[in-house]
Protein backbone atom coordinates (compact mmCIF):
# COMPACT_ATOMS: atom_id res chain seq x y z
CA UNK A 1 0.00 0.00 0.00
CA UNK A 2 1.05 3.22 -0.40
CA UNK A 3 1.54 5.25 2.77
CA UNK A 4 1.46 8.47 1.59
CA UNK A 5 -2.20 8.28 0.64
CA UNK A 6 -2.76 6.95 4.10
CA UNK A 7 -1.34 10.01 5.53
CA UNK A 8 -3.33 12.16 3.50
CA UNK A 9 -6.43 10.70 4.46
CA UNK A 10 -6.23 9.62 8.03
CA UNK A 11 -6.80 13.84 9.65
CA UNK A 12 -10.00 13.96 10.09
CA UNK A 13 -10.86 16.67 7.49
CA UNK A 14 -11.64 15.74 4.37
CA UNK A 15 -8.69 16.21 1.73
CA UNK A 16 -10.98 16.54 -1.10
CA UNK A 17 -13.85 17.60 0.57
CA UNK A 18 -17.18 15.69 1.09
CA UNK A 19 -19.04 16.97 -2.25
CA UNK A 20 -18.34 15.30 -5.58
CA UNK A 21 -16.33 16.46 -8.25
CA UNK A 22 -18.26 18.99 -10.39
CA UNK A 23 -17.65 17.12 -13.72
CA UNK A 24 -18.50 13.70 -12.27
CA UNK A 25 -21.70 15.64 -10.97
CA UNK A 26 -22.37 17.19 -14.09
CA UNK A 27 -22.62 14.12 -16.10
CA UNK A 28 -23.30 10.77 -14.04
CA UNK A 29 -27.58 11.65 -13.54
CA UNK A 30 -27.22 11.97 -17.51
CA UNK A 31 -27.47 8.03 -17.48
CA UNK A 32 -29.40 5.04 -16.08
CA UNK A 33 -28.15 3.91 -12.96
CA UNK A 34 -26.26 0.36 -12.51
CA UNK A 35 -23.43 -1.29 -11.52
CA UNK A 36 -20.58 1.45 -11.62
CA UNK A 37 -17.11 0.91 -10.39
CA UNK A 38 -14.56 4.20 -8.89
CA UNK A 39 -10.92 3.34 -9.28
CA UNK A 40 -8.79 5.39 -7.02
CA UNK A 41 -12.20 6.77 -4.79
CA UNK A 42 -10.19 7.82 -1.88
CA UNK A 43 -12.49 8.92 0.66
CA UNK A 44 -15.45 8.28 -1.14
CA UNK A 45 -16.91 11.63 -2.58
CA UNK A 46 -17.96 10.49 -5.58
CA UNK A 47 -18.62 7.08 -4.75
CA UNK A 48 -20.99 8.12 -2.45
CA UNK A 49 -22.69 10.53 -4.54
CA UNK A 50 -23.08 7.73 -7.32
CA UNK A 51 -24.67 6.09 -4.51
CA UNK A 52 -26.74 8.23 -3.69
CA UNK A 53 -28.36 8.31 -7.77
CA UNK A 54 -29.34 4.89 -7.15
CA UNK A 55 -25.89 3.05 -8.58
CA UNK A 56 -24.47 -0.19 -7.14
CA UNK A 57 -21.50 1.58 -6.11
CA UNK A 58 -17.81 -0.92 -6.05
CA UNK A 59 -14.97 1.95 -5.01
CA UNK A 60 -11.08 0.81 -4.18
CA UNK A 61 -8.24 2.22 -3.23
CA UNK A 62 -5.17 1.64 -1.65
CA UNK A 63 -5.68 3.94 1.35
CA UNK A 64 -7.28 2.20 4.36
CA UNK A 65 -8.00 5.72 5.68
CA UNK A 66 -9.62 6.37 2.72
CA UNK A 67 -11.95 3.18 3.05
CA UNK A 68 -12.61 4.48 6.76
CA UNK A 69 -13.65 7.61 5.93
CA UNK A 70 -15.80 6.35 2.99
CA UNK A 71 -17.59 3.82 5.10
CA UNK A 72 -18.48 7.02 7.48
CA UNK A 73 -19.51 9.42 4.58
CA UNK A 74 -21.58 6.59 2.94
CA UNK A 75 -23.59 6.25 6.47
CA UNK A 76 -24.14 10.10 7.51
CA UNK A 77 -25.93 9.77 3.65
CA UNK A 78 -27.73 7.01 4.12
CA UNK A 79 -26.57 4.85 1.63
CA UNK A 80 -24.07 2.36 1.25
CA UNK A 81 -21.02 1.22 -1.06
CA UNK A 82 -18.66 -1.46 -1.50
CA UNK A 83 -15.04 -0.47 -1.31
CA UNK A 84 -12.00 -2.58 -1.59
CA UNK A 85 -8.41 -1.89 -0.61
CA UNK A 86 -5.60 -2.90 -2.72
CA UNK A 87 -3.61 -2.14 -6.23
CA UNK A 88 -5.07 -2.21 -9.49
CA UNK A 89 -2.33 -4.87 -10.20
CA UNK A 90 -3.96 -7.25 -7.98
CA UNK A 91 -7.90 -6.56 -8.40
CA UNK A 92 -9.58 -8.93 -10.65
CA UNK A 93 -13.50 -8.68 -11.54
CA UNK A 94 -14.98 -10.85 -14.23
CA UNK A 95 -15.34 -9.52 -17.99
CA UNK A 96 -17.88 -7.16 -18.22
CA UNK A 97 -19.13 -6.59 -14.78
CA UNK A 98 -19.92 -2.42 -14.93
CA UNK A 99 -22.11 -0.02 -16.43
CA UNK A 100 -20.23 2.33 -15.72
CA UNK A 101 -16.44 3.36 -14.80
CA UNK A 102 -15.75 6.55 -12.85
CA UNK A 103 -12.06 7.76 -13.48
CA UNK A 104 -11.43 11.06 -11.37
CA UNK A 105 -8.34 11.84 -10.58
CA UNK A 106 -7.18 8.63 -11.07
CA UNK A 107 -3.29 9.14 -12.17
CA UNK A 108 -0.71 6.10 -12.60
CA UNK A 109 3.04 5.98 -13.83
CA UNK A 110 3.85 6.16 -17.40
CA UNK A 111 4.59 2.34 -17.81
CA UNK A 112 1.29 1.52 -16.25
CA UNK A 113 -1.19 4.03 -17.50
CA UNK A 114 -2.12 2.28 -21.12
CA UNK A 115 -2.20 -1.05 -19.46
CA UNK A 116 -4.29 -0.23 -16.18
CA UNK A 117 -7.13 1.76 -18.78
CA UNK A 118 -7.03 -1.42 -20.84
CA UNK A 119 -7.86 -3.59 -17.91
CA UNK A 120 -10.76 -1.66 -16.87
CA UNK A 121 -11.75 -1.33 -20.11
CA UNK A 122 -12.15 -5.35 -20.08
CA UNK A 123 -14.31 -4.83 -17.16
CA UNK A 124 -16.77 -2.61 -18.46
CA UNK A 125 -19.96 -3.74 -20.33
CA UNK A 126 -20.49 -3.17 -24.14
CA UNK A 127 -22.39 -0.04 -24.08
CA UNK A 128 -20.98 1.16 -20.92
CA UNK A 129 -20.20 4.85 -19.88
CA UNK A 130 -16.91 6.39 -18.99
CA UNK A 131 -16.56 9.35 -17.14
CA UNK A 132 -12.97 10.96 -16.90
CA UNK A 133 -11.33 13.99 -15.31
CA UNK A 134 -7.16 14.26 -14.69
CA UNK A 135 -4.74 17.04 -14.55
CA UNK A 136 -3.39 17.52 -18.37
CA UNK A 137 0.17 17.98 -19.34
CA UNK A 138 -0.47 21.24 -19.52
CA UNK A 139 -1.47 21.39 -15.71
CA UNK A 140 2.65 21.33 -14.81
CA UNK A 141 2.74 24.82 -15.90
CA UNK A 142 0.02 25.64 -13.01
CA UNK A 143 1.31 23.46 -10.78
CA UNK A 144 4.79 25.17 -10.76
CA UNK A 145 3.21 28.82 -10.30
CA UNK A 146 0.74 27.83 -7.34
CA UNK A 147 1.58 24.29 -5.96
CA UNK A 148 -2.04 24.38 -4.08
CA UNK A 149 -3.33 23.48 -7.19
CA UNK A 150 -2.41 19.91 -6.69
CA UNK A 151 -1.59 16.59 -9.16
CA UNK A 152 1.39 14.88 -10.31
CA UNK A 153 4.43 16.84 -10.44
CA UNK A 154 5.86 13.98 -13.13
CA UNK A 155 4.61 15.00 -16.63
CA UNK A 156 4.38 11.00 -17.90
CA UNK A 157 1.93 10.82 -15.16
CA UNK A 158 0.06 13.42 -17.00
CA UNK A 159 -3.03 12.89 -19.77
CA UNK A 160 -2.92 14.73 -23.00
CA UNK A 161 -6.40 13.78 -25.56
CA UNK A 162 -3.88 11.67 -27.62
CA UNK A 163 -3.51 9.30 -24.69
CA UNK A 164 -6.94 9.05 -24.27
CA UNK A 165 -8.24 8.19 -27.48
CA UNK A 166 -5.22 6.01 -27.96
CA UNK A 167 -6.43 3.94 -24.63
CA UNK A 168 -10.49 4.29 -25.33
CA UNK A 169 -10.61 3.94 -29.37
CA UNK A 170 -13.65 1.72 -29.58
CA UNK A 171 -15.61 4.44 -27.56
CA UNK A 172 -18.16 6.51 -28.89
CA UNK A 173 -16.67 10.13 -27.51
CA UNK A 174 -19.71 11.83 -25.76
CA UNK A 175 -17.11 14.46 -25.03
CA UNK A 176 -13.06 15.32 -25.10
CA UNK A 177 -11.55 18.47 -24.45
CA UNK A 178 -8.84 20.11 -22.35
CA UNK A 179 -10.09 22.91 -20.37
CA UNK A 180 -8.78 25.08 -17.58
CA UNK A 181 -10.45 25.26 -14.43
CA UNK A 182 -10.77 26.76 -10.92
CA UNK A 183 -10.22 24.00 -8.60
CA UNK A 184 -11.91 24.24 -5.15
CA UNK A 185 -11.78 20.51 -3.56
CA UNK A 186 -11.02 20.23 -0.02
CA UNK A 187 -7.15 21.19 0.58
CA UNK A 188 -5.07 19.88 -2.12
CA UNK A 189 -7.16 20.77 -4.98
CA UNK A 190 -6.94 24.57 -5.23
CA UNK A 191 -6.43 26.81 -7.73
CA UNK A 192 -6.12 27.45 -11.44
CA UNK A 193 -5.33 23.99 -13.07
CA UNK A 194 -5.57 22.36 -16.30
CA UNK A 195 -7.66 18.84 -16.91
CA UNK A 196 -8.78 16.93 -19.56
CA UNK A 197 -12.05 15.84 -19.33
CA UNK A 198 -13.69 12.64 -21.34
CA UNK A 199 -17.08 10.82 -21.22
CA UNK A 200 -17.07 8.10 -23.60
CA UNK A 201 -19.23 4.83 -24.38
CA UNK A 202 -17.49 1.43 -25.10
CA UNK A 203 -18.86 0.10 -28.44
CA UNK A 204 -21.69 -2.91 -28.87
Amino acid sequence: MDKKWDERYKNPEFAYGREPNLFFKEWLPKFTPGSILMPADGEGRNGVFAARLGWQVTSFDQSREGRQKALLLALEQQVSIGYIVGDLEQLTFESASFDAIGLIYAHFSAARKAAFHKKLDGYLKPGGIIIFEAFSKRHLHFRQLDPKVGGPGDMDELYSEAEITADFKNYEILLLTEEEVILNEGTYHVGKGAVIRFVGRKAT
